[in-house]
């Protein structure tokens, strides 16, 4: 690697924390403790499985399981062995899972427990895939990993590594089709680590207790797992995002950082019972979908530790702009926006032909930095229509404010036209979460005789509340302009959300569209 350049590197970091500090807990959970010297020789022999093995370079190592300590190991060995690792989402069903597996190449699968007879019924459609790995052993035909694993030397195979080499393959959500594996190498994710702790000196360091509790094969569960461990901290990780078991663990491991998305936070101030005070913790990240005023109010005053909105998307290593803590002061006028440009970060916001705009105005918000992906995965086009001048244009919808904070309004695509008037789901979404009988909503756009488009909202409601639209009605005309207020509801128990949290609203606009 060019030593000029020097980087968070999750190979380097974790090989010099295991020499330095060899006892130093490295990942927690369950009731297994994995320090750093064996999390660095369990990668050691998974790369030199891999290397017997005789695949091409920068082949794509597939995973398909929920969180894990595995997950760890397997992402370091890859690395050393010079490949980039493809978490797939374990939530999708046999026809995405494999089309992923076979877009990306895998010629290795390692499949959790949870997803044995999953995979026996896809197996033979998967193209290039060549051996299976069961993560947890007790499979009749497939080699049990810790067996995989434990029958290589531990000995460091000390590949050198290129800059320029891909890490990591993550799959965007496919909300508008086929999902797009989005490559990220050495460079781009060490960069965006530079970012980070430009703008936050004590993320990330050797003292920090991080709860990584989202999803590792997302960019909200992956970059906190590989920020941490580059610098030397503690991951406390759980399989699922429980809210329940969230508040314990905060608790019992003295948490110090933790990155939750609005939905969870939401879970965890409506769980029946929680305690009335947590052990503090240093700083709580919220991101990945816009988060209503009164549920950040509300958690603001529970958890009672600084916060900070991250805002960022997977093309961009999860890393585009933040709103520090200090600037969560209600005084600050700044809590709508999800703050200013990370460092080494340039945004702004552009009309459909890439002008642009005045403060103020809304448009599409294109960013810049040198942490951009290289690119999607064997899809020219596609990157090229994300990528246009060094620019990467987001799909979000939002505006700069004369101070340069960015507010988003939310994704072009999900923009309600009645008539001649934009109406951005998420602001009617914030008002909606106000009112006392509301527990969780969403909105979209439904066709309409005479204006073209409708507001329809999809709300749950809080035990023991009913609907009642004109109440609803009332409350949202003392907020929001009456163009703005939906023309018809309806009552579900729970909404659809993918990995992230983010409200699927092309599953609710196929399920509402014909009912108006």
């Amino acid at each position: 690697m060019n030593q000029d350049i020097v980087l968070p590197n999750p190979v380097v970091n974790v090989r010099a924390h295991a020499a330095a500090n060899p006892n130093g807990i490295a990942l927690r959970f369950e009731n297994e403790t994995i320090d750093y010297a064996r999390l660095d020789s369990r990668a050691s022999s998974i790369a030199n499985a891999l290397l017997a093995i005789g695949l091409p370079k920068q082949s794509r190592i597939a995973i398909l399981d929920f969180n894990d300590p595995s997950f760890a190991e397997i992402l370091l060995g890859a690395l050393k062995a010079g490949h980039a690792l493809c978490p797939i989402n374990a939530r999708l069903a046999g026809p995405e899972v494999t089309w992923i597996v076979n877009d990306a190449q895998a010629p290795i699968l390692f499949v959790g427990r949870d997803h044995y007879a999953f995979v026996e019924s896809i197996e033979s459609q998967l193209t290039y895939v060549k051996t299976i790995v069961a993560l947890h052993g007790e499979h009749p035909r497939w080699i049990a990993y810790e067996q995989w694993r434990n029958q290589q030397s531990t000995r460091d195979p000390m590949l050198s590594l290129n800059l320029d080499d891909d890490i990591v393959q993550l799959y965007t959500s496919g909300t508008t089709g086929h999902p797009k594996g989005v490559c990220h190498t050495f460079r781009t994710w060490g960069s965006s680590a530079v970012a980070i702790k430009n703008s936050n000196p004590s993320a990330f360091a050797a003292d920090c207790v991080n709860l990584v509790c989202l999803p590792l094969f997302h960019v909200a569960g992956f970059g906190p797992l590989c920020f941490t461990l580059c610098g030397g901290g503690q991951v406390v990780l759980t399989r699922r995002s429980d809210p329940a078991e969230i508040i314990q663990l905060i608790d019992r491991h003295a948490i110090t950082n933790v990155l939750l998305v609005p939905a969870l936070i939401l879970a965890i101030l409506n769980l029946p019972t929680r305690p009335e005070k947590l052990r503090r913790l240093r700083r709580l990240g919220y991101g990945a979908s816009p988060i209503p005023e009164d549920v950040l109010k509300r958690a603001r005053e529970y958890f009672d530790c600084p916060f900070e909105h991250l805002y960022g998307m997977t093309e961009n290593c999860g890393v585009v702009t933040s709103l520090c803590p200090e600037m969560h002061d209600a005084a600050s006028g700044k809590l709508k926006s999800c703050g200013k440009p990370q460092p080494g970060c340039e945004v702004k916001v552009v009309d459909e032909q890439g002008n642009a705009l005045s403060a103020g105005a809304i448009g599409e918000i294109v960013m810049r930095s040198v942490w951009i992906m290289r690119g999607y995965w064997n899809n020219a086009a596609a990157t090229a229509n994300a990528i246009r001048d060094s620019w990467l244009w987001t799909s979000d919808a939002g505006y700069l404010d004369s101070d340069g904070f960015l507010y988003i309004h939310d994704r072009i695509k999900d923009m309600i036209k009645p008539g001649s008037e934009n109406v951005y789901p998420a602001e009617v979404e914030n008002a909606l979460f106000g009112h006392p009988s509301i527990a969780d909503a969403a909105v979209i756009g439904v066709p309409d005789a005479r204006w073209g488009e409708a507001v329809k909202a999809i709300l749950v409601l809080k035990p023991g509340a009913a609907l009642d639209v004109a109440d609803i009605d009332r409350y949202l005309r003392a907020r929001i302009g009456g163009f703005k207020i939906p023309k018809s509801y309806e009552v579900v128990a729970a909404l659809p959300r993918n990995a992230s949290g983010k409200v699927l609203r092309r599953q609710l606009r196929e399920q509402f569209q014909a009912s108006g």
